[in-house]
């Protein structure tokens, strides 16, 4: 089976513009393909898992990816699926983001000597003459057909900005640059971002009378139809400072029953034969599909060793009932403790609640135990004195939320 077949079998692919045309592309190692990264955060996140590792499989098959950061477009802000205008972010902020992109797209893809790229779109969209590149571009753009385009229509009663409204221009430009400079002849993206590729393919077509192709990635949902890679506390991210590889693990042991097989199809690099023989799995066979993803997901993000130890974590304190030296901690200093914490402070430091308020709200609906003692006084006080015989906290929220906090 070539990659363009696996693609279709492990159903990643959503919409392509030509797919004859692709498939010969692809298959012979002949794409040089971009998908674009705006640096709205300093990590990406599980929303961005789908792209990394459609890139990495396009990679293996002989095909050349070139990772955008979108420096320039990043001062813009993209509106697709907003409801409302992303906060303006300073150059400097913009900059470190796009950094921090760089050492973590580098697990994922080679960006060796002949191999993947890496390109700041600021390169020539700071650059730009504003009459220009009005002149030079805006007579190939219909106001009316950006009008129709999803990501425009769902703002347009709240309120769509100018700033916005160039957005697809931007992206668009973006294609006919990288045609130019590195003849790159495909772009890939969400299926969310449909509208904004085609601007980019019409625009090389009327400006160098050349075809390019896109085609968008299947959006990752829930059975719920929501969008998968945020908990309670917020977004699951790649950078272990952010989300540690232990809470990372979790996420996806975590999956509903209805999408743990489709998590591994999609986002595994198991072969399809492996997993097309858990389709029949059900009940405590489930169990052991949403471990298998777990594992192999974490090993992809942070490495095996990691992915070990999240793993024994995991099995020693859910199956075997204890702790582990694995289970995520929080250090305090020994003054600190020896002069107590309030459960709120706690619940809020090691990130078990995103806030007070939410803190406050758990402890209220006997939604935390200490030490295996359920607590409903928020305003409860912990003490080195409380500590356990290993010298520890061990903090529980609901059934599976587990953290230790320790004197330094």
């Amino acid at each position: 089976m070539k990659i363009y077949e696996e693609l279709v079998a492990r159903g990643l692919i959503a919409q392509v513009t030509n797919e004859q045309e692709i498939r010969e592309m692809v298959n012979n190692g002949k794409a040089t393909f971009y998908i674009g990264f705006d640096p709205t955060a300093d990590s990406l996140h599980v929303g961005h898992f789908m792209a990394l590792c459609l890139m990495k499989r396009l990679q293996m098959a002989g095909n050349r990816p070139i990772a955008l950061i979108g420096g320039g477009t990043g001062m813009i802000g993209d509106p697709s699926g907003r409801s409302d205008m992303r906060q303006m972010m300073t150059t400097e902020t913009i900059q470190h983001n796009c950094d921090c992109f760089k050492e973590q797209m580098s697990k994922f893809i080679d960006f060796g000597e002949g191999k993947a790229l890496m390109v700041n779109n600021a390169e020539w969209l700071t650059e730009l003459n504003y009459i220009e590149f009005i002149r030079e571009v805006g007579p190939h753009f219909s106001v009316n057909n950006m009008l129709r385009a999803e990501c425009y229509k769902q703002r347009m009663e709240k309120g769509l900005s100018f700033l916005e409204f160039n957005y697809m221009i931007m992206q668009s430009y973006d294609f006919y640059e990288l045609y130019q400079r590195y003849g790159c002849n495909m772009q890939f993206g969400g299926d969310d971002q449909w509208s904004n590729m085609l601007g980019g393919t019409e625009l090389i077509r009327r400006k160098l009378g050349k075809d390019a192709h896109a085609m968008t990635i299947t959006l990752l949902l829930n059975s719920e139809g929501k969008k998968m890679g945020k908990t309670q506390s917020g977004a699951v991210w790649l950078d272990p400072d952010k989300t540690s590889p232990y809470e990372f693990y979790q996420y996806w042991r975590n999956v509903a029953d209805a999408d743990v097989l489709k998590c591994i199809r999609m986002l595994t690099f198991l072969p399809l034969e492996e997993i097309d023989a858990m389709d029949g799995w059900e009940g405590s066979e489930l169990n052991k599909a949403k471990e298998i993803l777990a594992y192999e997901l974490t090993k992809l993000v942070h490495g095996e060793e990691e992915a070990k130890k999240a793993d024994e974590a995991a099995k020693a304190i859910f199956i075997g009932g204890g702790k582990s030296q694995n289970m995520p901690t929080t250090t305090y200093a020994k003054e600190e403790l020896d002069a107590g914490k309030d459960l709120i402070t706690l619940l809020v430091d090691t990130g078990l609640a995103k806030n007070r308020s939410e803190a406050r709200r758990l402890i209220q609906q006997g939604g935390v135990s200490v030490n295996d003692e359920k607590v409903t006084d928020f305003s409860r006080v912990f003490t080195s004195a409380d500590f356990d015989e290993d010298a520890a906290l061990v903090i529980k929220k609901g059934k599976k939320g587990y953290h230790q906090v320790k004197a330094e």
